[in-house]
């Protein structure tokens, strides 16, 4: 018996046009599951879903904003109608890079409602759904910024990602008993568009902390998500996966 297999799951990845999003949702792909890539730039993600689909995957796309509440209920009330959403993965966050003191009001409004509030809402209406099937995996995407002090992330990003911990044992504790398990990855220096945009120096300080010696790789993040959305992981809620080699262990 193949633990790992996902097979006969639907799998839903939100801001899934680029990045970490495009991965997470082809180690998913690969592992067997059906994957709907979101994102507020549904070409984007239709691109994404149409490279996956030329490698043979069942792949498709849509636009979602996770700060509307309303429009994840419709999109998953939309997929009951073909077996529903087994996966949920929230990986859309907004990650700007900004001194304390230069942060604007509509700014950190606009971090909360992305990486927070939109997490919370996603939770929210995949649990409705999932608790009543009997089955589910929810993954939030933190990361080590949430945990500990860095100047290369803005304050409001690290809090938007801190209190996504919170979120994910409160909805932990409430789903346990329907088969349902939620937890968080927080990864830490993983090649990718949120990495490139820091300069050269910035870029090796960064790596030079890390007692692995090396950056992650996207597809490392992916195969944590797909142990945790897999029956491998069934006794593991509320948890919380460190990928940031060796950078902050605990």
């Amino acid at each position: 018996m193949n633990m790992f297999d996902l097979s006969g799951r639907t799998a839903l990845v939100t801001g899934a046009a680029r990045g970490l999003g495009v991965a997470i949702a082809a180690g998913l792909a690969r592992a067997g599951a059906q994957v709907w890539l979101t994102d507020v730039d549904a070409a984007g993600a239709a691109a994404a879903a149409a490279r996956l689909q030329s490698q043979g995957h069942a792949a498709h796309a849509a636009g979602l904003d996770v700060r509307d509440e309303a429009a994840i209920q419709a999109f998953f009330d939309a997929r009951e109608r073909d077996g529903g959403i087994h996966i949920l993965v929230n990986n859309a966050a907004v990650t700007p890079h900004c001194a304390l003191w230069d942060i604007s009001e509509a700014e950190w409004d606009q971090v909360m409602a992305v990486n927070l509030k939109g997490v919370f809402f996603g939770c929210r209406v995949a649990a409705r759904h999932m608790r009543t099937r009997g089955w589910g995996r929810i993954v939030n995407l933190s990361s080590m910024a949430g945990q500990h002090a860095s100047s290369v992330t803005g304050v409001h990003y690290a809090a938007s990602k801190a209190g996504l911990f919170a979120v994910t044992r409160s909805f932990a504790q409430e789903l346990a008993p329907h088969g349902v398990t939620v937890n968080t990855l927080a990864p830490a220096a993983i090649r990718g568009p949120s990495l490139d945009e820091l300069d050269a120096a910035a870029r090796e300080r960064f790596r030079a902390a890390l007692p692995v010696g090396r950056f992650g790789e996207e597809e490392e993040v992916a195969a944590a998500v797909v142990y945790l959305a897999s029956d491998a992981a069934g006794f593991v809620t509320g948890a919380t996966l460190d990928l940031n080699g060796g950078r902050l262990m605990r």
